[in-house]
């Protein structure tokens, strides 16, 4: 095999292949909706009010994920994963094309924005651990670590697909029409899983039950991991103070009076660096033997490139400083996941995920709600620079507390 056909060696595992095909599409056109969202929000309310306004958005989606993630992963280890990606792509399809409706129509209002938003993230809870639980099912141990780096990079590429199409849609045809792409999008995903054949499932009796006791399971395991828990701990911190994307329209309308389009390559930036290091990270990661510790310092470059972004006033400075945050990330990212997936049993895999997902979302939207508030106060530059810097201080703190994970190398 050439030495890139091993790089994409779990795309040759057609069930993979499917799901991976599928989300490509969908999360692009998540994010286009995501994106999107942000923008919606800063046109519906009076300058002085963006901040708050804006910081809200993470406030409305990280309530419904906390209440119902760990519901989520306890229902991703008892019941058929694919059967419940069926049911959850098939509600946010619903939603969006809900919301399309009403944005269309001109009757969609602030207050509509934030439910759907927490309507989304409320599916969302229930498909992410599904999702992430299902496809190390779909490929053998050993192309894991390819399948995660490919997983990340699909992300990525959707990433940047997504804002810099919704920008182009906003400009050309209006919001109303991203939500309608975007729930046309969910198609993939379902006609990929009622695609797959031969699924893998659980032996009789090996599936877990829907109860308190088995979420009680899962928090036992995550927490008494060292390597799962200080990575779930790095995650949380690092992303709360340091998530300033929620301001960016702040940013692109009133720093650097830019419009629609030049928002959607700015919200992409950081998908755009993060991909041309997820490249690279394809072929890289067997060969990163000290993993801890080049985890920790691409989460301290990550809190310096904001800072950055946080200082500049012009659009490729700025444009570069978040290219630089999302290639930090996406190693950080890459290397997290693959400990998580290797020391995780399958059985608690869906529990892992949905407590991880409290962790790796629930740090942005909190963050976005922080990085909003401080902006109303202080102002936009002041709420980034300082989330950057309190980041690499938090980062530095996990290191000293978190041993195991800092002196994690890779197996064999």
């Amino acid at each position: 095999m050439t030495r890139w056909g091993s790089s994409f060696v779990a795309l040759r595992h057609r069930n993979f292949r499917l799901l991976w095909a599928g989300q490509l599409l969908s999360i692009t056109g998540s994010m286009m909706q995501m994106a999107t969202i942000l923008w919606h929000v800063a046109l519906l309310v009076p300058p002085e009010r963006k901040g708050l306004a804006l910081g809200m958005v993470g406030l409305v989606r990280v309530l419904p994920l906390v209440a119902l993630a760990v519901l989520g992963g306890v229902f991703a280890d008892a019941r058929d994963r694919r059967r419940v990606m069926l049911v959850t792509q098939s509600v946010m399809a619903v939603l969006a094309a809900v919301l399309a409706y009403l944005t269309l129509s001109h009757r969609v209002t602030l207050g509509l924005v934030y439910l759907f938003a927490g309507l989304g993230a409320g599916a969302a809870a229930f498909d992410g651990p599904a999702r992430q639980s299902l496809f190390p099912n779909l490929v053998p141990r050993e192309h894991l670590p390819n399948a995660i780096s490919l997983n990340t990079i699909l992300f990525q590429i959707a990433s940047v697909a997504g804002p810099s199409l919704g920008g182009i849609v906003i400009a050309t045809l209006g919001v109303g029409w991203v939500y309608a792409f975007n729930a046309a999008s969910f198609l993939a995903v379902i006609v990929g899983l009622l695609l797959m054949r031969d699924v893998p499932r659980r032996a009789p009796g090996e599936a877990g039950e829907v109860s308190f006791r088995a979420a009680l399971e899962g928090f036992r395991f995550v927490f008494r991991a060292p390597l799962i828990r200080g990575s779930m701990l790095l995650d949380f911190f690092a992303t709360f103070f340091s998530s300033a994307m929620a301001l960016l329209p702040i940013y692109a309308q009133d720093i650097l009076h830019a419009g629609p389009l030049a928002y959607g390559w700015l919200y992409a930036a950081t998908s755009i660096g993060a991909l041309i290091t997820g490249v690279g990270m394809v072929r890289w990661i067997d060969r990163i033997h000290q993993r801890g510790r080049v985890i920790f310092v691409s989460v301290l470059a990550y809190g310096l490139a904001t800072v950055g972004f946080g200082l500049s006033r012009t659009f490729w400075i700025t444009f570069l400083c978040l290219a630089l945050v999302g290639a930090t990330d996406m190693v950080s990212t890459v290397l997290r996941n693959v400990i998580r997936q290797l020391t995780t049993p399958d059985a608690l895999r869906g529990r892992m995920t949905s407590i991880n997902m409290m962790f790796f979302m629930g740090g942005p939207q909190l963050g976005e709600l922080e990085a909003g508030l401080v902006a109303h106060a202080f102002g936009a530059p002041f709420s980034v620079v300082s989330g950057g810097l309190l980041c690499m201080l938090a980062t530095g703190w996990i290191a000293v507390g978190s041993p195991e994970l800092r002196r994690y190398r890779r197996e064999g």
